[in-house]
Formats: structure tokens, C-alpha cells, sequence
């Protein structure tokens, strides 16, 4: 049996959102990223009313990744400044077993960070790093189930910790689990 300890890592290792940060970051560097601002915007209405799947609205999202000749480059530069002052450095610490980090953030974001971090496992969305299209499905909800069922055999999770509940899921499965909420760490009220 496999003791593991399992993270969300957006709001939770990390006190923002990746995905959006990164945005924001590549904003900065190329202003020529609003030209998709209409399309995801649409997007983003016909997924909040229930008309599109949020795979839909976050392939959209991801158009701006177009921008970038060298993308692994600027994901280094960007979590060289956010790991100095986001991260939750503790939580990892707190640790004693293997630990594994399920994400519905891009892989291709997170790969880095959470190598450098002492991460031994990452789940996290398949998403094409230059185009922003899909490879998997979302790994949010119970979906972070399925796929931790897939990629880590014969397990039991010891502690959870996540910023959102729609991870509940995930949480079920695990002895001890955490909320986080504002930098205060509750226990999971199910």
C-alpha cells in the first residue's frame, strides 16, 4: 500500500490562480493578446450559461498561448518571480509521505514549478502547449479521482489539502483533509 499526501496546488501551494497569473504575465510582454479577449469572453458566456462545456470556454482561454516561439522559457521566468513570494512553501513541509499534485491547470505549467518544489508526482490537465487545445479531459471534480486512479496504483491518501470544494471528491478519500481558506487551514466539515 502506498501512503501518499495529496495537494490541489492553484489557491492552495500556490495563493493564485496559475493559469490566470500566467495570462496576466504574458498580457505584460505581449499587449497583442486582447485580439482573442472577444472570442474567450463568448466563451466564456456560453459555458456560464450552460451551453458549452468549461473545456470549451479554457480552450478558448488558452488561444493567447499562440504568442509564444518558446514558451518553457517564459513559464522559467514567470515562476522565478512567483515562487519568491506565492508559494506555500509550509504546506509541502508539513509532509511526510510521497506527494502527489492533482491540478486542473495545464501540466505544461505546473511541470517546473512542482519539480522544483520536490513534487514526486503531478496530475494535472494535458493541454497543447502551443495551440491551448485539450488532450485530456479537465482534471477538476471527480475527475482528479479517476485520473489518480489511473496514474497511482494501490494507494491511501493520509492527508488532502485544497482551497475549493469542488475537490470533495478527493477529500473523501483521505484520513485527514484541509480547506484553506485566507491562509488559515480548516479541517474538511463533510
Amino acid at each position: 500500500m502506498n501512503i501518499i499526501d495529496v495537494f490541489d496546488f492553484d489557491k492552495t501551494i500556490y495563493k493564485k490562480d496559475s493559469s490566470v497569473e500566467f495570462y496576466f504575465y504574458t498580457l505584460k510582454k505581449h499587449f497583442s493578446i486582447v485580439k482573442y479577449l472577444p472570442l474567450q469572453a463568448y466563451a466564456f458566456i456560453l459555458y456560464k450559461l450552460g451551453i458549452k462545456k468549461l473545456e470549451f470556454f479554457k480552450e478558448k482561454f488558452f488561444l493567447f498561448l499562440k504568442v509564444y516561439k518558446n514558451i518553457d522559457e517564459e513559464i522559467e521566468k514567470f515562476w522565478d518571480d512567483e515562487r519568491k513570494k506565492d508559494i506555500r512553501y509550509d504546506i509541502l513541509k508539513n509532509t511526510n509521505n510521497p506527494n502527489v499534485v492533482i491540478s486542473a491547470s495545464p501540466y505544461f505549467l505546473l511541470e517546473g514549478i512542482c519539480k522544483q518544489l520536490g513534487v514526486e508526482k503531478l496530475i494535472a490537465t494535458d493541454v497543447d502547449k502551443k495551440t491551448g487545445k485539450f488532450l485530456s479531459q479537465n482534471c477538476k471534480g471527480e475527475q482528479k479521482v479517476v485520473r489518480l486512479n489511473e496514474e497511482v496504483k494501490d494507494y491511501e491518501v493520509e492527508l488532502f489539502y485544497s482551497d475549493s470544494y469542488s475537490d470533495t471528491p478527493l477529500a473523501r478519500l483521505a484520513k485527514k483533509a484541509y480547506i484553506i481558506k485566507k491562509d488559515q487551514y480548516n479541517d474538511w466539515i463533510f
